[in-house]
């Protein structure tokens, strides 16, 4: 195991994922993604409110969104210097991802875990700004999804 999973979860009226499927779909992004140096990612579930407000704050983008993620600012050159090393933070709102399963006829579990790693991917520095960046951070997720056993979601939508 590479990663080192923390979760907050302010969403007690919501179905989330478990510890174990959270850390699961992260380590098997992190192998998809050649990263063997242990790492501590922190989750957070949220409400709508907070991740409006966290988006808006953030991204210039008032109103709720799936998943932010925010790379920790720690040296490169540090990292080998430490047995673990933080990696970053991934916020997912609960209520978005229920009502984007739905709407988009996704299994709500399969489409977590593409969020969780999707969330990873971004905290690993991909992008999906340029369509060049997409694809290269699409194919990561689908190979990730496809080793979990997870459809391609990019098909379903």
């Amino acid at each position: 195991m590479n990663a080192i999973v923390n979760i907050s979860n302010s969403c007690a009226d919501k179905w989330v994922p478990t510890i174990e499927q959270c850390e699961n779909w992260l380590n098997c992004g992190l192998q998809v993604a050649e990263q063997s140096k242990p790492c501590s990612i922190s989750l957070s579930f949220v409400d709508a409110a907070s991740s409006q407000s966290l988006n808006s704050d953030y991204r210039g983008k008032d109103k709720p969104t799936n998943v932010l993620s925010f790379p920790a600012e720690f040296p490169s050159e540090l990292r080998e210097q430490v047995d673990t090393y933080p990696l970053g933070d991934i916020v997912i709102c609960a209520a978005v991802v229920e009502v984007e399963a739905a709407e988009q006829g996704k299994e709500l579990t399969a489409h977590w875990a593409h969020l969780t790693i999707h969330g990873l991917f971004h905290l690993l520095g991909y992008l999906h700004d340029q369509q060049s960046n997409a694809e290269e951070m699409e194919k990561l997720e689908i190979n990730t999804l496809e080793r979990l056993g997870i459809p391609n979601p990019y098909l379903l939508v």
